[in-house]
């Protein structure tokens, strides 16, 4: 406690000081030049030496002032841009690239130039049910989106522990969200109030929402996402395809939230999770990005490995979108790297099912 004290007090002593310093050069250089305007005799002349060596002086004092100021201007940038990835990092945080028996590796871009996220979110967490996995989409970009973002990766990473059933975490999900877009029209706008005429009355989350059993079961829900893709050696399909429920935020769930049953992941094959940027990535003549040929492309090579899906999927699509997507974009590729699956009853361990619900 006292290190603590001492730094924050050594550190608030420093401000003052650099401000200072950080004045002192203009300020020589502006008293130089009215001193040499004022007391030399030459800048009091008027012919043509006099002149130009005058104004050599003011631009040289100007350039250095220009200088100065534009230094200053980006050491303040890039400890913006310091402060502003460590809170970046912190919402969407790396995740390791393996989290009990599954291989992980995740990707996302921003649309907005300068951002390290935007509206794109994802998260993985091993609990005592089964690894949880969540996937989502905020509408809009900026930072309402990411405030958003914020309110439903929290709400997640404590309801995965809490609740036993899928469905309670998406509601817990649900509250979070409507309880966020409240106090954000509230904020935004005071004089409007909560009700359906808010500015923030239409937004919405689209969110998936796995959790993968011990035994590599796949149970969903679906809020308007895109189904993940299911990828096995040269071959990559959808997980489900069951009709998405609406999206959180403008319609409530229903009373009831049986997960869709998925079937199993089965050891060596891996799950391809993405945001709807993937697949409505545009390219010059308007032809949208093809998700599934690429998937195709990546795991036809051999055994499924989530860094090379990644690599693959991604310059595939920054070379369809001509650099830049129009939208954000995320990614998560988890692969059952276990040893053993748990045979369901009357199912050979290589049969794989979409039972849906």
């Amino acid at each position: 406690m006292i290190r603590i004290k001492a730094g924050v007090s050594r550190g608030a002593g420093r401000r003052p000081l650099r401000r200072v310093l950080a004045l002192g050069l203009p300020t020589v250089w502006g008293a130089m030049a009215i001193t040499f305007k004022l007391a030399c005799p030459l800048a009091r002349q008027n012919g043509l030496e006099a002149r130009i060596v005058t104004s050599a002086v003011f631009f040289a004092v100007g350039t250095g002032l220009i200088l100065h100021v534009r230094h200053a201007l980006l050491r303040e940038l890039r400890e913006a841009r310091r402060v502003a990835g460590a809170a970046q990092s912190v919402l969407l945080r790396p995740l390791p690239p393996r989290i009990d028996g599954l291989n992980i590796a995740a990707a996302q871009v921003s649309a907005d130039r300068g951002a390290a996220i935007g509206g794109d979110l994802y998260d993985v967490i091993a609990t005592e049910h089964g690894v949880r996995v969540v996937m989502g989409d905020v509408r809009g970009h900026g930072l309402a989106a990411i405030s958003t973002v914020a309110a439903v990766l929290g709400s997640f990473r404590e309801a995965v522990h809490d609740e036993a059933e899928l469905g309670s975490v998406l509601r817990r999900l649900e509250r979070a969200l409507a309880r966020h877009l409240r106090e954000r029209a509230r904020a935004e706008h005071p004089s409007v109030g909560p009700g359906p005429d808010s500015p923030v009355a239409e937004e919405f989350v689209t969110v998936l929402l796995l959790e993968i059993g011990p035994d590599g079961e796949v149970r969903g829900l679906n809020c308007g996402h895109p189904w993940p893709y299911l990828l096995g050696p040269a071959r990559a399909e959808p997980l489900a395809r069951a009709e998405p429920m609406p999206p959180l935020g403008p319609f409530p769930l229903p009373a009831e939230l049986p997960p869709v049953r998925c079937g199993q992941l089965l050891p060596g094959e891996a799950l391809f999770l993405h945001t709807d940027g993937v697949e409505d990535a545009r390219d010059g003549r308007g032809r949208f990005f093809p998700l599934a040929a690429a998937l195709t492309e990546a795991v036809a090579a051999g055994p499924v490995s989530p860094q090379s899906v990644l690599r693959t999927v991604f310059a595939g699509l920054l070379r369809h979108a001509g650099g830049r997507p129009a939208d954000d974009v995320a990614v998560l590729v988890l692969r059952n790297d276990r040893r053993h699956v748990v045979r369901q009853s009357g199912e050979p361990v290589g049969h794989r099912a979409h039972r849906l619900t």
